[in-house]
C-alpha cells in the first residue's frame, strides 16, 4: 500500500481504538513522524490530509520546514532531544516542542523564539521508565519543571511526553502509564492549557489512547521502513 492508504488504515485504528475506550471523536491526534523521509513522501501524506508531522533532528527539521514553507498549515512537531547550541534552530522552525526536560533549554527556547511568531508550544518529557538512556526528568521533578515552564514569557506549557520501555502485555503498558496519567491530570488543575498527552507509538498505541492520550506518533506504519 501507498502512504495515503497507509495513512487512512492508521487513522482508522486510532478511530476505533477511541470508540473502544468511550473517548470523544477526535480525542487523539495522529503526528505522522517523518524524521528521514523525502519531502515527496510529506506532500503526499500533505495532500492525503495529513497536518501534523514530527522530526527528530534539527537541520531536517529545518530544511523540510523551509522547503516546505508554501504549506501554511502543516504543524512542525520536534520530537528528538535538543542540544543547547541547536536550540535557536528550534525556536525558530517549529511550532510544537515535545522534549523539554530542563530549565536550560527551556529558558533558551523562550528567549530564542522570535517575538512576532506565536508562543511555542511545549510539552515536557517525562522518563517514565527511569531508564538511564532515555531523556526526560522523574515524575518527582515535574512540578517544579512545569511551574517554571508555564512562567516563561515565549513558551506556552501543553502537556507531557514519554517514551516507556518495551512491555511485555497490554497490561503492563496500561500499568507503566497509570502515574503518567495521573500526573497529567494533576497538571491540568493547576495550569489551563494542558491539553496534550503525547503518548503511544506503533508497538502500545492501544494501551496509550486507553490511558489518556491525545496524540499518537506513529512513523514506519505510515511511511514504511527506513
Amino acid at each position: 500500500m501507498g502512504i495515503a492508504a497507509n495513512l487512512e488504515q492508521v487513522r482508522k485504528q486510532v478511530n476505533d481504538l477511541v470508540l473502544q475506550n468511550q473517548r470523544k471523536s477526535g480525542a487523539v491526534s495522529l503526528l505522522a513522524v517523518s524524521k528521514t523521509k523525502p519531502l515527496d513522501d510529506i506532500i503526499v501524506a500533505y495532500e492525503a490530509g495529513q497536518r501534523l508531522f514530527g522530526e527528530n533532528y534539527v537541520q531536517e527539521v529545518v530544511d523540510k520546514h523551509r522547503s516546505l514553507s508554501h504549506l501554511k498549515d502543516i504543524e512542525w512537531h520536534f520530537i528528538g532531544p535538543i542540544q543547547s547550541n541547536k536550540s535557536r534552530l528550534v525556536a525558530q522552525h517549529v511550532d510544537w516542542v515535545h522534549t523539554v526536560d530542563r530549565e536550560k533549554i527551556a529558558v533558551r527556547l523562550s528567549e530564542q523564539r522570535p517575538t512576532e511568531f506565536s508562543p511555542l508550544n511545549v510539552c515536557i518529557q517525562v522518563n517514565i521508565s527511569g531508564e538511564l538512556t532515555k531523556s526526560g526528568i522523574s515524575l518527582a521533578d515535574l512540578p517544579a519543571l512545569a511551574d517554571f515552564v508555564a512562567n516563561l514569557p515565549h513558551l506556552e506549557l501543553r502537556g507531557l511526553m514519554a517514551i516507556p520501555a518495551p512491555q511485555e502485555s497490554f497490561q503492563e503498558q496500561m500499568k507503566v502509564y497509570e502515574p503518567l496519567l495521573s500526573a497529567y491530570n494533576e497538571l491540568q488543575t493547576r495550569f489551563s492549557n494542558i491539553d496534550t498527552l503525547s503518548i503511544g507509538m506503533s508497538g502500545d498505541m492501544a494501551a496509550a489512547v486507553g490511558s489518556g492520550s491525545t496524540m499518537v506518533r506513529i512513523g514506519t506504519a505510515i511511511f514504511g521502513s527506513r
